[in-house]
């Protein structure tokens, strides 16, 4: 056999280019009736969830990955599942954005720099310690995207309220099902 040395690069230093955390204010000539500063204002709004959503997403993969123990196939296919549903959303808030004349701003650089939610702890391992950390995630999204339907609202962005609306009921959704892994086993 062969040995074989791993050796871990040194972290990347934290960019500090306020291009990267601030949302673009550039927008694309459309027809869509409501006022520009508002457009400009709802599509930077929607930038952040997207960044907060790609990173759900991210974590949902790393668990579905990285899940194991007794529960490892019904937790494996269970992040799977949230991670298909999770990328829709990704997809629908970005599609939102690009409608109001933004740019959605999904890279991964970006993601890193403006996500809110919590770093999902890469060493774990077991259904219970993924269980506990993906509920965490998703109670935060879920928040995060209660509290947009409400800028929405006071905006007059109808629309983009009502997709936050049905991302909030997908989210609440997932953390039920997530957390009846955590109910069941404190019977």
């Amino acid at each position: 056999m062969m040995n074989r040395t791993i050796t871990q690069r040194p972290p990347r230093a934290a960019k500090t280019d306020s291009r990267e955390s601030e949302p673009s204010t550039k927008l694309y000539v459309t027809k869509n009736d409501l006022p520009q500063d508002r457009r400009i204002e709802i599509a930077g709004l929607l930038n952040q969830r997207l960044a907060d959503c790609i990173d759900l997403q991210t974590q949902c993969k790393h668990a579905h990955w990285n899940v194991k123990g007794p529960s490892f196939i019904a937790l494996h296919k269970l992040f799977d599942e949230v991670n298909a549903d999770v990328e829709e959303y990704i997809d629908t808030i970005a599609e939102r954005i690009v409608q109001l004349g933004g740019v959605a701003e999904g890279t991964v650089r970006i993601v890193a720099v403006r996500s809110k939610l919590q770093d999902y702890p890469p060493a774990l391992t077991t259904g219970g310690q993924h269980v506990a950390a993906m509920s965490d995630a998703l109670s935060q999204f879920g928040r995060t995207a209660r509290m947009c339907i409400e800028e929405m609202t006071e905006l007059q962005d109808a629309d983009s309220a009502d997709i936050m609306t049905e991302i909030s009921r997908g989210t609440d959704k997932w953390l039920w099902f997530v957390e009846a892994h955590q109910q069941g086993e404190s019977l």
